[in-house]
């Protein structure tokens, strides 16, 4: 009887995987940038199923998918230089969006395992910004909900790390 081969131990996954990029340059030539502080991030995509069933299926429901929206929400310590006087620049770009209209009001964005696992998504998403406040002792958050503005592709993950 031969031994079977040793099995390599897994870990567990860490809510903590995950890095956003934010397109601070243009569509043709993208500069992107780590958004920095996160303290929290879900992400989600819903689909939306209709009933398809029909007399066809015996009695059975059917289920066609229609659609699916998207959208994750973080939390952020937002950063500042002390010496500059200047939020993060990432930080404010979401900020800014968040008032803007147009075109002006969505970022490309990116986000990917941090460790270079394969799970890794593209889109355009418009923001909400909005500060937690909070007592003398706390820090300054803010939560953010970057809402899906068309399709959330999955892309190859940029991030190369090397063992």
């Amino acid at each position: 009887m031969s031994t079977p081969p040793p099995v390599e131990p897994e870990e567990i996954a860490l809510a903590r995987q995950w890095r956003l990029e934010v397109n601070m340059g243009t569509a043709a030539a993208p500069d992107w940038k780590v958004c920095p502080g996160i303290t929290a991030f879900q992400p989600a995509s819903e689909p939306n199923f209709e009933d398809s069933g029909d007399y066809d299926g015996e009695g059975w429901g059917g289920k066609t998918k229609t659609g699916q929206d998207w959208e994750i929400s973080l939390t952020i310590n937002r950063r500042v230089s002390r010496t500059a006087k200047k939020f993060n620049a990432v930080h404010e770009a979401i900020r800014l969006a968040h008032f803007a209209y147009g075109n002006a009001n969505r970022l490309h964005i990116r986000y990917m395992d941090r460790t270079g696992l394969p799970e890794a998504y593209e889109g355009h998403a418009v923001p909400t910004w909005a500060p937690a406040g909070g007592e003398r002792t706390a820090l300054g958050q803010v939560e953010i909900t970057l809402g899906g503005d068309g399709p959330l592709l999955p892309i190859a993950n940029p991030v190369v790390v090397t063992p």
